[in-house]
């Protein structure tokens, strides 16, 4: 139950700070927890990263799978696979993982967070395929690319709405330039 609040307190954290408010003082006192405790669960602020991408990644991407399944069509798939990261953005978790994976971490927690992403891209590879992309892991690399800067986009908190955002992203993926 202890490490479930630390990770909840991360959580909250990054969601309201970024990197810089993961700290250990911060996730004792949102633990209530001694500073020496929070050590004994964690022993760096990359641990428990890797731990936030080891629980909260594959509950991400199971929702993004449950939406591709729902559609009939490629063209379909794809666009699921856009608008349900894109709806994402406001949960906590994904605000967390968005976070960490700005901040500056060891290698074993950068590659854990790219095992993760690869396993994000390779959803929608089959798709893209179907679509007739000569290379459809390269296209599903780009298509993650433009889901990536409308994240940003829409955490910046752009001028547009996120529905718009969104809406774009879609046409940008599924039309190209051309809109």
């Amino acid at each position: 139950m202890q490490r479930a609040a630390l990770l909840d307190a991360a959580r909250s954290l990054l969601s309201q700070g970024g990197t810089e408010a993961l700290t250990f003082p911060a996730l004792a006192e949102r633990t209530g927890l001694a500073r020496s405790s929070v050590y004994e669960y964690f022993r760096s602020r990359a641990a428990v990263v890797e731990e936030l991408c080891a629980v909260d990644f594959p509950v991400w991407a199971a929702e993004v799978e449950a939406a591709m399944s729902q559609a009939q069509t490629p063209e379909g798939k794809v666009e699921a696979y856009v608008r349900q990261q894109l709806a994402l953005v406001g949960d906590r978790r994904h605000r967390a993982v968005v976070a960490i994976s700005a901040s500056e971490l060891d290698a074993g927690a950068r590659e854990k967070i790219r095992a993760a992403h690869g396993g994000l891209v390779a959803m929608i590879v089959e798709a893209l395929g179907d679509m007739g992309h000569d290379q459809p892991r390269m296209a599903a690399m780009l298509l993650q690319g433009i889901v990536d800067a409308a994240v940003r986009r829409i955490e910046l908190g752009a001028a547009e709405e996120p529905d718009a955002i969104t809406d774009a992203a879609v046409a940008m993926v599924l039309r190209g330039v051309r809109g």
